[in-house]
C-alpha cells in the first residue's frame, strides 16, 4: 500500500532534494517528513510555508468568482534553495500539501515539479 512513508522515500528520489514533508496547512503540523529541514526544522518550515499557502488560497478565493476560480497546483519560492509545494487533491476536503526542498544547484525545478504531481496524484489514488 502506497502512503505518506512511502511517499516520503520515493520524494528523496528526486534529483537534488534535500527534504521532504507532507503538512496540513490549516494547523501546520507536520504529518510526516524525511531528510533535511530547511536551516531550522521540518516543523518551522511547515509553519513558513502554511503561512505562504494560506496567503494564496486566500488571494485566489478573493480575485476570482466561483466560475472562473482556477485551482492553485503549486507554489514555489526560490531562496538560496527552491521551496516547492504541492497541493494534495483529495475525496475529501483536506488542507494538505507536499513540501520538497531542493538544492539550487543539483536540482532541475520542472523535472521535481512533474515528479512531485506524480507523487500527490498516487499519494491519494489508493
Amino acid at each position: 500500500m502506497y502512503g505518506i512513508d512511502e511517499c516520503l522515500a520515493e520524494a528523496m528520489g528526486v534529483p537534488g532534494v534535500r527534504g521532504a514533508s507532507l503538512v496540513d496547512w490549516s494547523s501546520g503540523l507536520v504529518l510526516g517528513a524525511v531528510g533535511e529541514g530547511p536551516p531550522g526544522s521540518h516543523e518551522i518550515a511547515a509553519a513558513e510555508t502554511t503561512e505562504v499557502v494560506a496567503a494564496a488560497v486566500r488571494c485566489r478565493s478573493v480575485t476570482t468568482g466561483a466560475a472562473e476560480a482556477m485551482p492553485v497546483e503549486d507554489i514555489i519560492i526560490t531562496t538560496s534553495g527552491y521551496h516547492l509545494i504541492r497541493f494534495v487533491d483529495t475525496a475529501f476536503d483536506s488542507n494538505v500539501f507536499l513540501y520538497l526542498w531542493l538544492d539550487r544547484g543539483d536540482a532541475i525545478l520542472a523535472v521535481a515539479r512533474f515528479r512531485l504531481k506524480t507523487l500527490a496524484e498516487r499519494l491519494v489514488s489508493v
